[in-house]
């Protein structure tokens, strides 16, 4: 019995072996095999890329009905069901040109409509099933691009929490689920896959924000994302730049945008595919000024990309960023100033300057049918200079004459990632996917305070051409090691467990000048190291009872180290103790997405975040009995929230897409309750968490076709506090109630051949508002939001 058992086991793989069925077959185009055509197994969410002879093969795969799609440059898609029972099958596919055959206006429609999306269980070398993941898909969006209006762009992502002061998009501030906006440092910011914040280590801050008319979709991953992209309780945000088109050689695109207050936006774009190589190049210049006082602004920004396909399996990229602006920052007001008239500004002596250089080199190989390899290395050479005024708001500029305070960073990262992907058969011949990958990020931030230029203008320079208040050196290191897994059980079940291991190392090195009265006392000096590694854990699962609807759950760990950039700097309105720890908690997400019969998209879902010593702002006094800001690790906290996002194409529902037009409606309905808890201080107990508004509602309507769309769109946030003792109002308006508020767009576009006309009315009903109180640049105080504004755009491409 015994050796009957063991050559059983022995002969068990041959038995399996011999249940493995396959799908294979040739493309063929013009005759000739097609190399490089993309064969997608939709049922399965398998792809193949055809070799030089056009073959590809599906390998162990069970019995029963499969979708094989077909896409390659210059054909049209081809579509066909197979059946596979007790034996394998052979196919030849052979693809029709595209420009012979008549499409389906319906079907066209159908692909390329809507706006929100999720991502696929795997995408190239990522894993995301069981994640809540939303694409905001740029080309079906009728939004007021050239300023990267962040309330129309974001409009389908729920539970955002959107800083708007910045009408010309020179900077994002976006929070989800109750954490703070602020340049967008709660999410892992990326671009292609690749780093773009000050320093992901010690100033997770993104002073570069890549132009939403150069974008082809943006990818957000929920807190889950940090076991494959790093510690950040937001999660990833990742934007994919567009790329030449693969049908032409050449295709040039202009945009010039004039809007109120100055605006002026030129944006020009060049791409195409050369054999191998496919490349795509823009620049864009934007200037304007603000519709307060002293608030003027020029910005470039460039870009070019090149991706050469050596083989059918050998891909290699290389890209490089450009940014730089000046902006003139008219400052901030206390609560009566902004009751009284928002428009005034009382700081004339406020500059804010940025540069911005990214790098990056990437290499993807198919290693064998089932196994793909990315790797990414990259490197941040940038820096940004603030000067002016910092003292409170309610004190007026000493003038021309008087120093002003400078605060100028440089910042000098390298960062390598590797990601191996490899998918195989398991429980039934079920298709499983491994994800293995390292990291090696080195950070150098130096950071330099002091006393400057005493004119007006934008003059960088440190009196004394030296720094008299702080001079540091903030290095950081960051080796992690991660791993994903989908066990897919049965073709609708599917389990995801992930773990990363993380080493992280932050120091500080340099001088720093004490206060007393506001008259220097004491040079001191500083040197910190903090060397410490931990492991994260999660798990996620996905169960599809219909082709159409997916039941999602997840919980992650999380993490996020101080920001050693903090610690040194001087502000009257706001200091940082020196005794700031980590933070660590973890998010869970569960819910409900799908599609309703091609015309209805929905993700219905719940959350908790749970955020253990966390860092935030705590209003208080000094000895002189000035208020202030004080930034701490406050207490626990826990975010609960409810998140939904319906979008549907209602005409296409009524005509059963008979209609040649279309009438897009969407809701992003948010509720959050976020409380501190776990602290015997009385002054926060129980208090909301600060920049959290407990209710978020956007919705929205465009109607159209291909040549012309309108659309409304109405979003309204609830109030919300701006600090941990949720003070209702303070002297200096550092710290206060942020009211409710309302706001209407309105956008129309019409194409004729390669020109495209579109403008925008942006605050239709001209909404007294703000999102914002600063306690440093671009502040300090309330910041107003813009009032109406107008904007026209024309485009050109051929």
């Amino acid at each position: 019995m015994r050796i009957t058992g063991i050559l059983f086991f022995c002969l068990l793989p041959f038995f399996i072996r011999a249940q493995q069925l396959e799908i294979s077959g040739k493309i063929k185009f013009r005759e000739t095999a097609a190399e490089g055509a993309t064969i997608t197994l939709t049922t399965v969410n398998q792809r193949r890329i055809s070799d030089a002879n056009g073959g590809f093969s599906f390998k162990g795969l069970p019995s029963g009905k499969y979708h094989v799609r077909v896409s390659f440059t210059g054909a049209r898609r081809f579509d066909q069901t197979v059946e596979i029972k007790d034996k394998s099958i052979d196919i030849v596919v052979t693809l029709e040109e595209a420009q012979a055959v008549q499409l389906d206006e319906v079907d066209v429609t159908r692909v390329n409509d809507r706006v929100a999306d999720k991502l696929m269980q795997v995408e190239g070398t990522a894993i995301y099933a069981g994640k809540k993941t939303e694409v905001i898909n740029l080309k079906n969006i009728n939004a007021n691009l050239a300023t990267n209006n962040a309330r129309q762009v974001y409009a389908r992502i729920a539970g955002l929490n959107i800083w708007e002061y910045d009408g010309a998009g020179l900077q994002l501030g976006i929070g989800g689920r109750g954490l703070n906006p602020s340049r967008v440092s709660n999410f892992n910011m990326r671009q292609n896959g690749y780093d773009i914040s000050a320093d992901a280590l010690g100033y997770p801050e993104s002073y570069y924000t890549p132009p939403t008319e150069t974008l082809d979709r943006i990818e957000i991953v929920r807190g889950a994302a940090s076991l494959q992209y790093g510690t950040q309780f937001g999660g990833m945000i990742n934007f994919k730049m567009k790329k030449g088109p693969t049908d032409k050689q050449l295709e040039f695109t202009s945009r010039q945008t004039l809007g109120s207050f100055g605006f002026f936006n030129s944006f020009n774009s060049v791409g195409g595919q050369v054999k191998k190589l496919n490349y795509y190049a823009f620049y864009q210049y934007k200037k304007g000024d603000s519709w307060r006082p002293n608030g003027h602004f020029d910005q470039n920004t460039a870009y070019a990309h090149l991706d050469y396909a050596f083989t059918n399996k050998l891909k290699l990229t290389a890209e490089y960023t450009h940014m730089d602006y000046l902006a003139q920052q008219p400052g901030g007001l206390t609560d009566e100033q902004f009751e009284a008239d928002p428009s005034v500004s009382v700081r004339a002596r406020n500059w804010f300057k940025v540069k911005w250089n990214l790098f990056n080199l990437s290499l993807d190989y198919q290693l064998g049918e089932h196994t793909k390899l990315n790797w990414i290395n990259y490197h941040l050479a940038a820096g940004r200079e603030a000067l002016g005024v910092l003292s409170y708001i309610n004190r007026p500029d000493p003038g021309e004459g008087t120093p002003r305070d400078l605060m100028a960073d440089k910042y000098d990262n390298y960062g390598s990632e590797l990601r191996v992907l490899h998918q195989y058969s398991l429980f039934n011949n079920q298709t499983s996917s491994l994800l293995i990958g390292a990291r090696a990020y080195k950070g150098l931030t130096f950071k330099k305070q002091g006393d400057a230029d005493t004119g007006l203008g934008p003059d960088f320079n440190f009196l004394n051409s030296q720094p008299n208040k702080s001079d540091f050196r903030f290095p950081g290191t960051n080796l992690a090691l991660f791993a994903e897994n989908i066990f897919q059980i049965t073709s609708k079940l599917s389990i995801t467990p992930g773990a990363r291991f993380e080493y992280i190392y932050t120091g500080a090195k340099g001088n720093y000048t004490q206060f007393q009265f506001g008259v220097p006392d004491l040079t001191r000096t500083d040197n910190k190291s903090n060397p410490r590694s931990f492991v994260l854990f999660g798990i996620g699962t996905s169960y599809k009872p219909h082709p159409t609807i997916e039941l999602y759950a997840n919980i992650s760990q999380n993490y996020r180290s101080i920001n050693f950039t903090d610690l040194r700097v001087q502000n009257q309105n706001a200091r940082v103790d020196s005794l700031l720890k980590d933070e660590r908690g973890y998010t869970a997400d569960g819910g409900v997405r799908g599609n309703l019969k091609d015309w209805l998209y929905y993700d219905l879902s719940v959350f908790y975040l749970k955020y253990n010593d966390r860092i935030g702002s705590v209003f208080t006094t000094d000895a002189n009995n000035m208020i202030y800001r004080l930034r701490t690790n406050v207490a626990d906290s826990r975010n609960i929230g409810f998140e939904s996002l319906i979008e549907a194409d209602l005409l296409k529902a009524f005509t059963q897409g008979a209609s040649k037009y279309k009438l897009m409606a969407y809701t992003n309905f948010s509720l959050i309750n976020a409380r501190y808890i776990h602290t015997d201080n009385t002054a926060i107990k129980d208090k909301e968490v600060e920049f959290v508004p407990p209710l978020l509602f956007r919705t929205g309507l465009s109607f159209g076709n291909k040549t012309f769309n309108t659309s409304l769109q109405y979003a309204y946030v609830a109030q919300h506090f701006s600090d941990a003792t949720n003070a209702e109002s303070t002297p200096t308006a550092v710290d206060g109630i942020v009211p409710a508020y309302q706001i209407v767009d309105f956008s129309a576009s019409y194409n004729w051949k390669w020109f495209t006309l579109s403008g925008s009315i942006n605050n239709l009903m001209n909404e007294k508002y703000f999102t914002r109180r600063a306690d440093g640049y671009p502040g300090p105080g309330i910041l107003p939001s813009d009032p109406r504004t107008y904007y026209m755009t024309l485009q050109f491409k051929l």
